[in-house]
């Protein structure tokens, strides 16, 4: 158990939020309960018996208010591109390390770009996509990849049961789709390219009982950001499975169900991370249920690691450089089963 620290959770009340909240509380930490509606949080606070407060990404003074006396800031609170820089900006000037669990790519390509210097220089911590996409991805990386800091090939392929999205990530979808003009995300040759190329159809060999799936080339999540951002990789490659694909893209798939007692849906995962460099290949695997659940232990445990030291950096930094990785993804075995491949 953590000790009674006060953490703001911006955008308390969304369903990934949810999640985060109830983990502080597990953790033994006191949530902060922020956002922008202000009814919704009320709600929340009157069920909870925590604090509420109301703070808009565009009213910096509420932000300094919501932060006022915490410890640390969860941002949980899409789409990215509007809250990320301005709850960023708020964490700075009170002090405290940054969280967020964004999954948008470009928000977070601007996370490094526009506050890399700023937050080394202050000694302050940033942690961007500290979620199920960005950070469990760039944990298994950073496991695989053991000794080596580059590599020829990375991929990261995605097996769901099921995709049933949110509100929040369907309208974080359509901030992404409008930044790009429409246009699909890669990283190859170094950087993000952005092309009109149809994805391609393949199949990918999970580790059994999984076993060969069909699945979409390039669906780029935010691994293509976090990953290269501290390995030397000229192309990373990622893969959903097209059933997954095929929820995600209908208008008419259902959000998230409750299916136990933690509120988690019966969705499953696995993620499979290869890495090669020469002839030598190196896995590692992460398997649960609900990608939106699972999300929150991995933001709460960064948040207790960086309050009690427990980080190899400052700045704006990815879950594998700042956290040792192995010994992070075992503590969260409460939550998924991680496996090395040898």
């Amino acid at each position: 158990m953590e000790s009674r620290q006060a953490v703001a959770v911006f955008g308390a009340y969304g369903h990934t939020g949810r999640f985060v909240v109830a983990e502080l509380l597990e953790r033994g930490f006191v949530p902060v309960l922020s956002g922008r509606d202000a009814g919704k949080l009320e709600a929340l606070a009157a069920s909870s018996e925590l604090e509420a407060r109301p703070a808009t990404a565009d009213d910096p003074a509420s932000l300094d208010r919501a932060l006022s006396g915490t410890v640390a800031v969860i941002n949980a609170a899409g789409p990215f591109a509007a809250t990320t820089a301005p709850v960023i900006e708020a964490a700075l000037r009170a002090g405290i390390p940054y969280v967020d669990v964004a999954a948008e790519i470009e928000a977070n390509a601007d996370t490094f770009a526009h506050f890399g210097e700023r937050a080394r220089a202050a000694g302050a911590v940033v942690v961007p996509a500290m979620a199920f996409f960005g950070g469990l991805g760039d944990l298994l990386a950073t496991v695989a990849m053991g000794d080596w800091t580059s590599a020829d090939e990375v991929h990261v392929a995605y097996a769901l049961s099921s995709w049933h999205p949110t509100a929040g990530t369907r309208a974080s979808g359509t901030v992404s789709h409008d930044r790009r003009d429409g246009r699909r995300v890669r990283f190859a040759n170094g950087k993000l390219e952005y092309h009109d190329e149809a994805l391609p159809s393949l199949k990918w060999t999970f580790p059994e009982p999984t076993g060969v799936r069909s699945v979409i080339g390039e669906f780029s999540m935010a691994d293509v950001v976090t990953i290269p951002s501290h390995f030397a990789v000229p192309r990373l490659h990622s893969y959903m499975t097209a059933e997954a694909v095929g929820d995600l893209s209908a208008p008419d798939t259902p959000e998230p169900a409750a299916a136990d007692e933690r509120g988690r849906s019966d969705q499953t995962f696995l993620v499979d991370v290869v890495v090669r460099s020469g002839g030598t290949e190196r896995r590692a695997t992460a398997s649960g249920q609900d990608i939106y659940a699972i999300t929150a232990p991995l933001a709460v445990e960064a948040v207790a690691r960086i309050l009690t030291g427990r980080t190899r950096t400052t700045g704006v930094a990815s879950a594998g450089e700042i956290f040792d990785a192995a010994d992070f993804l075992g503590a969260l075995s409460e939550h998924l089963t991680f496996e090395l491949h040898q």
